[in-house]
């Protein structure tokens, strides 16, 4: 019965084409939904966890949080060192990591930072140390892997935040030095190169000499310091030779207790150079704004699947009504009701399952593409063939609809009366 449901199916080339490519067209789309929504909203929750404040300069709130927590965007400017001052002041704060950015190697961001950032991330090294001077560079497991960098390597960042930003420039007079690489984990953290706030500064000609007049801190290396003289004395900094103060360009803070919440983010707006932004907040805002869009998508595509069985539904009627001889001659023979019922059955069931696996794995195709293609959708850290436990269910439904649409015509054999067909077509 397989072998005569694939002939019929062969019979018809075009009609059998066209049906798979409708369930693949609409199975590619769901699936491409499916992975982008879930992997993008995972990446969200993953790259934000431990985050609950961020400050920068004024502007949007959500590029704020895309730039410092995703690095998928701008920045929205930078910040005075005072900032920092002001929060770690607070009894409400638990720990303010700096953030400079502006540079990129290869398309791969230089994050400026301090040992903070990988306690917030939970990196490890797999090779090397953690930086602990000026131009000091530790890779992400990505960064390693797409450029080739060891340990030892040196690299000449260029301005800009982008591999292929109009005009931008190379700092050939302060390279960086690779001296660790860090352990796969799966989030943000694998596209970036981290390294001293100082490295930032150093590489824009700006000097600094700062003494933060708080409790002590960790440096690059994980060592505590203690500040000098224990003062509550704004940071002292000292211009480069462009005239230029030190700056950060956001800070990633976490509350001691949950009246941080209800307090700071207002005090740092009253500030006339920052705004605060809540990363869940500004994230559920960002997936509520593409969801709708998403959603009419999904609908489209389950009313194009729709479609497909239609076309399954009236070329399968039109098989049986033009064939209605050769199937009663195939019961004369011997073969059951069952057997001509499953025959039909499984046209339907294998134009669906072509269909299906055939978008399926377009839609992996065109993402691994896009992937390639687009930086962002490398940004977002997507893996293009991770296979969804969703996808199985999206592919058992599609096939369901091509043995729903196959059953109509299915019955029609089931009751069809061999001896009236042959005496009709005598």
């Amino acid at each position: 019965m397989i072998s005569l449901a694939l002939a019929y199916l062969r019979d018809r080339p075009l009609t059998t084409a066209l049906n798979v490519l409708l369930i693949a067209i609409a199975v590619a789309m769901l699936v491409l939904l499916l992975l982008l929504g879930t992997q993008a909203s995972e990446r969200f929750d993953r790259d934000a966890r431990g985050i609950d404040l961020v400050v920068g300069a004024k502007g949007s709130p959500l590029q704020l949080i895309l730039s410092s927590v995703f690095h998928i965007d701008q920045p929205t400017g930078n910040i005075p060192l005072s900032a920092r001052t002001l929060l770690e002041r607070d009894p409400a704060v638990a720990q303010v990591i700096p953030l400079a950015l502006g540079d990129n190697f290869r398309g791969y961001r230089i994050v400026g930072t301090d040992a903070g950032f990988g306690q917030l991330y939970g990196t490890k090294l797999s090779q090397g140390r953690a930086f602990a001077d000026p131009m000091d560079a530790v890779i992400g497991a990505e960064v390693a892997r797409a450029t080739g960098a060891g340990l030892g390597q040196k690299f000449v960042g260029s301005h800009g935040l982008g591999e292929d930003e109009d005009g931008a420039q190379g700092h050939d007079h302060a390279p960086f030095v690779v001296v660790g690489i860090l352990a796969p984990t799966g989030g943000v953290a694998d596209r970036l190169i981290l390294t001293p706030v100082e490295s930032v500064w150093a590489v824009h000609g700006i000097g600094a000499h700062a003494h933060v007049g708080v409790s002590g801190h960790e440096d690059a290396a994980g060592h505590a310091h203690e500040h000098e003289e224990g003062s509550a004395a704004p940071l002292q900094a000292q211009t480069g030779a462009q005239g230029l103060e030190p700056e950060y360009t956001a800070l990633l803070v976490t509350y001691r207790s949950a009246a941080g919440a209800l307090r700071i983010p207002a005090m740092i707006n009253r500030q006339s150079a920052l705004q605060a932004a809540v990363p869940a907040t500004e994230t559920a805002r960002l997936l509520d704004l593409v969801g709708a869009s998403i959603e009419g998508i999904r609908i489209f595509a389950w009313l194009l699947a729709a479609t497909g069985g239609l076309a399954i539904l009236v070329a399968l009627v039109g098989m049986v009504r033009s064939r209605e001889g050769d199937l009663a001659l195939l019961r004369v023979m011997g073969a059951s009701r069952y057997q001509v019922f499953g025959t039909v059955m499984l046209e339907g069931v294998v134009t669906a399952l072509l269909g299906a696996l055939a978008g399926w794995a377009g839609a992996h195709t065109l993402l691994m593409v896009a992937r390639a293609s687009f930086p962002t959708f490398a940004e977002l850290g997507l893996s293009p063939w991770r296979v969804l436990p969703g996808e199985v269910a999206l592919v058992a439904g599609v096939i369901g609809i091509g043995a729903l649409a196959a059953l109509v015509p299915a019955l029609r054999v089931y009751n069809l009366d061999p001896a009236r067909v042959l005496a009709r077509a005598s």
